[in-house]
């Protein structure tokens, strides 16, 4: 397999799907070669569930959808045993969280303890139920959707949930070329169901591999830290990250490397995947007049280069 090759046609296919937003869309491939989960925040209407379909046909993926609801219970996602007279037990119905891409769709509207639920399953890869411990299929990546936490029905998710979670996009509004295209062309939903799948089975496990041997080199590594360093200072933010997030910045600069093509990382990979994956982590000072995507932009501007 020609990794550049396929990873060409990839974003190919999918920015067909979602016109106008290469570099997010180039996020999301990026957090699904690196295994992490992906957590989509915007609006209604702008694309969020339409992408999510696309990741998963494009990487032809097993997939399932849950709409989140106030009244959603973590059961719902997990699967219930029901007694079966003809077998004379109890039979396990496995939920919708059995699947290789589970879209949790409108997360912030289910109730904490349902998210909650989903803590085990994308940090262990398995879930338990009843007592029982049952594996998740793999690969198992959750690709979730929230609205703006000033719209009514939402909760905020809570910062050990948000911390699973590899990167965080918001796609915005398309500008006015891409709507035209939008508008005059055909209906995404009808595109995203005609979508070919453009990985064997096997493949994203063996691109997987290639990010893992992509080179991250010492001066690379020592600049990771200065800016893990500079979170934890004070000056920027009210509490600074943690090593498991150091960790994952590193994995996604090595996803965002084989992206363009290299087998090493280069500070601009660090930079270019920098706000999507750390300032969900991270909660500005309080005498910050800046959200946190531009508070971390400032900080690392503030930051010296290798």
């Amino acid at each position: 397999m020609d990794a550049r090759h396929t990873l060409k046609a990839l974003l190919d296919q999918l920015n067909t799907v979602i016109v106008g937003k290469p570099g997010q869309v180039g996020d999301c491939v990026a957090c699904l070669l690196a295994g992490g989960h992906l957590l989509i925040e915007d609006v209604p209407g702008v694309g969020k569930t339409t992408l999510a379909h696309a990741l998963a046909r494009s990487f032809g993926l097993q997939f399932s959808r849950v709409q989140f609801t106030a009244d959603l219970m973590p059961s719902d996602l997990s699967g219930v045993s029901v007694y079966e007279r003809g077998k004379e037990a109890f039979v396990f119905h496995p939920g919708p969280v059995f699947a290789q891409v589970l879209l949790a769709d409108e997360i912030n509207r289910a109730s904490p303890k349902t998210q909650s639920a989903l803590l085990e399953a994308m940090e262990e890869k398995q879930v338990t139920v009843e007592g029982a411990t049952r594996a998740l299929p793999s690969p198992f990546f959750v690709i979730a959707t929230q609205n703006p936490h000033d719209q009514l029905g939402t909760f905020a998710l809570p910062e050990s949930q948000l911390d699973r979670f590899l990167m965080r996009i918001s796609l915005g509004y398309p500008d006015r070329r891409a709507e035209r295209e939008l508008l005059a062309g055909a209906d995404r939903r009808d595109m995203v169901d005609h979508l070919q799948p453009l990985l064997a089975p096997g493949d994203l496990a063996a691109l997987q591999r290639q990010v893992t041997a992509v080179h991250a080199a010492d001066p690379l590594l020592e600049y990771v830290q200065d800016l893990v360093e500079a979170t934890r200072n004070g000056r920027w933010f009210l509490q600074g990250l943690s090593p498991r997030a150091a960790i994952a910045l590193v994995r996604a600069a090595k996803a965002q490397a084989l992206l363009a093509g290299r087998d090493y990382v280069a500070p601009d990979d660090v930079q270019a995947i920098l706000p999507q994956t750390i300032a969900h982590r991270l909660v500005p000072v309080g005498d910050a007049d800046r959200g946190p995507v531009e508070q971390v932009r400032a900080m690392a501007d503030a930051v010296p280069l290798p």
